[in-house]
């Protein structure tokens, strides 16, 4: 999880470069908190056979779990919050954040592709986040990654 949480960190703040409307410190600590549960729960994927519902209890218990031990003096409630605002995706910036999640999903698998370090077709990533687009910024990037990937294909 580290290569990805740094990847959408640096993500986030150089898209929240180009909205001012966003909030650069806050796009940061969303991408450095989206994924912490993970350390504990691991990667759980559509094909765990898990509900969301339960994954989503398992990683509110971690997340509430890390909170409790750090304590408000260092920050356990405040990292909880940032979890919560990224899982209910209702602010601009934890949308922003949805869509880098989806975003560096796709662009890890074209650079596999790109690799050649997958034998299997790769185009499930990318068909899973068709349409699913909740920002301009996200939209855009998205099709610049899809853009190049036709381009190599090509």
């Amino acid at each position: 999880i580290a290569d990805h949480m740094y990847r959408m960190s640096l993500m986030s703040m150089i898209a929240s470069f180009s909205d001012g409307a966003l909030d650069t410190d806050r796009c940061i600590r969303l991408a450095l908190i989206h994924d912490l549960a993970e350390a504990r729960v691991g990667d759980i994927t559509p094909h765990c056979g898990v509900s969301d519902e339960e994954k989503h209890r398992l990683e509110l218990e971690t997340m509430e779990y890390i909170s409790a031990t750090l304590g408000p003096l260092l920050g356990g409630e405040a990292i909880l919050e940032l979890w919560k605002e990224y899982e209910e995706g209702t602010t601009e910036e934890a949308k922003l954040l949805k869509d880098l999640d989806k975003i560096e999903m796709i662009l890890q698998a074209q650079e596999y592709e790109e690799e050649g370090s997958h034998e299997k077709s790769l185009d499930q990533f990318f068909t899973s986040t068709e349409g699913k687009w909740k920002t301009d910024i996200g939209r855009a990037w998205a099709e610049e990654i899809v853009s190049r990937r036709k381009k190599n294909d090509g």
